[in-house]
């Protein structure tokens, strides 16, 4: 592969290419588990600009810009949605408190990279959209 990848989202992408079917599993389970609570301060929010609309599952996504760096955070349910949790905890390792341009650096086929061999194709339309509301979070913090 041609492109350059941030060092962050490589090794996210080394780690989980590394893993079999089983191990994917379980680290995104302990993942999940690892996915910031949303603080209180964005709850209060109106929820219409965060929302992802495109997932069967309701998910809220937050960015905050701070000197230059984002940080996300997400309001899914953890228990019902623990494939989405623990997607939105490994992007959010690879990307916050990172530039903009980290986040906008996540590859096109950043969700079927991850999410091979574990047949849950059904979700990765909601993810592939999550990862554009991040990307455009990332190009409006740019700008």
């Amino acid at each position: 592969m041609s492109e350059t990848l941030p060092p962050s989202i490589q090794k996210v992408l080394d780690r989980f290419a590394a893993m079999g079917r089983e191990e994917k599993m379980q680290a995104l389970v302990a993942y999940a588990k690892r996915l910031e609570p949303l603080p209180e301060r964005l709850a209060a929010l109106d929820r219409a600009a965060f929302t992802v609309p495109e997932c069967q599952t309701r998910v809220d996504l937050f960015p905050e810009a701070h000197d230059g760096r984002l940080h996300f955070w997400a309001d899914v349910n953890v228990r019902q949605s623990p494939t989405i949790a623990a997607f939105l905890s490994v992007v959010f390792s690879a990307v916050n408190d990172q530039p903009p341009g980290v986040t906008l650096a996540l590859p096109d086929d950043f969700v079927p990279r991850m999410m091979q061999g574990l047949g849950l194709s059904a979700r990765e339309s909601g993810l592939t959209a999550m990862v554009a509301r991040l990307k455009r979070h990332a190009r409006e913090a740019a700008a």
